[in-house]
C-alpha cells in the first residue's frame, strides 16, 4: 500500500479455517474504528470471502472479466471500496456474484492481492486491516514478502488442530520477519444460558502443544450466538483493540 504513506497494516490469520478469523477481523476493525482510527477492512481470502455476507451485503451480478493493472498509472480508475458500519471494506465478495467462484489461475493470485491493496481508493486510513486466507499457502507468503505489515494478530479455537496448525504460521511469520502482536482464542467456553456457569465445551489444548507458549494472548471471546449478529461491538474486542493499537502505537 504503498500509495498512502503512514497506513498500519494488521494482518489477522489462522493456521486453519473455522475458527472464526473473519468474525474477528471484522470485529478488531470496529473496535479500532471506534477508538477514533480510520480503518479499512480487506477481505483477503480470495476463495472464501465471507465478509459481504457477515455484512448482509451480496453481488447478483457475475463478473466477466477481471481487469487486472486496475491503476491510474494505466489509465484505469481505483476501485472503489464499500462504506460499512464506519469502516472503508474491499472484498472479491463485492466483485463476484455471491455463487460465482473465483477462477483465475493461481499464479495470478498475487497481482489480484496487490490490486485489492493499493489498486483501491481507500482515502486516508490510519490502519488497514487485513482478513488472511486460513493457513500458510501462495497468497500469504506474497502478501508477507511484499507488503509493509505493521504486524499480525493470530487466530486460534481452543482446539489441538487449530493451536498447532497456528505454530506453522507463526514460523512463516517468523521466516518472512513479520512481527507478531499476540493471539486471540475465540470459542474460548460457553456461559449457560440458564445459570452463567462456564462450560469448556472443548478440551484443554496441552501446554506442551499451545501456540501461547511462544507469544502473547491478546485475549480469548467466548462463544456466543450474539457475536454473529452485527450489535454493539462485543466488549471481548474492545479489550483487544486497546492491546493491539498500544501494540502498534
Amino acid at each position: 500500500m504503498g500509495h498512502q504513506l503512514g497506513v498500519k497494516i494488521i494482518a489477522v490469520g489462522s493456521g486453519k479455517g473455522g475458527v472464526g478469523k473473519s468474525t474477528v477481523s471484522l470485529n478488531l476493525a470496529r473496535a479500532l474504528s471506534m477508538r477514533g482510527a480510520r480503518v479499512g477492512l480487506l477481505d483477503a481470502d480470495i476463495y472464501g470471502p465471507d465478509i459481504p455476507l457477515m455484512l448482509g451485503l451480496k453481488q447478483t451480478r457475475e463478473l466477466k472479466r477481471w481487469a487486472l493493472g486496475r491503476n491510474p498509472a494505466f489509465g484505469m480508475p481505483l476501485l472503489e471500496p464499500v462504506d460499512a458500519l464506519g469502516l472503508k471494506v474491499m472484498s472479491v465478495g463485492f466483485l463476484l456474484a455471491e455463487r460465482q467462484a473465483f477462477e483465475l489461475p493461481a499464479q495470478l493470485l498475487s497481482s489480484v492481492t496487490r490490486q485489492l491493496i493499493g489498486g483501491v481508493d481507500w482515502g486516508d486510513l490510519d490502519v488497514l486491516v487485513v482478513d488472511l486466507p486460513p493457513g500458510t499457502a501462495d497468497l500469504q507468503q506474497h502478501l508477507f514478502a511484499t507488503e509493509d505489515i505493521t504486524g499480525a494478530v493470530i487466530v486460534v479455537g481452543p482446539q489441538d488442530a487449530a493451536h498447532l496448525d497456528a505454530r506453522k504460521l507463526v514460523s512463516a511469520l517468523r521466516d518472512a520477519g513479520v512481527s507478531i502482536i499476540g493471539a486471540v482464542e475465540n470459542m474460548s467456553g460457553l456461559a449457560c444460558p440458564h445459570c452463567g456457569e462456564r462450560i469448556e465445551v472443548f478440551a484443554p489444548v496441552d501446554a506442551s502443544r499451545s501456540v501461547l507458549r511462544e507469544i502473547e494472548l491478546l485475549g480469548t471471546v467466548p462463544l456466543d450466538p450474539a457475536f454473529a449478529r452485527l450489535g454493539p461491538v462485543p466488549e471481548p474486542f474492545v479489550h483487544i483493540a486497546d492491546r493491539v493499537a498500544a501494540a502498534i502505537a
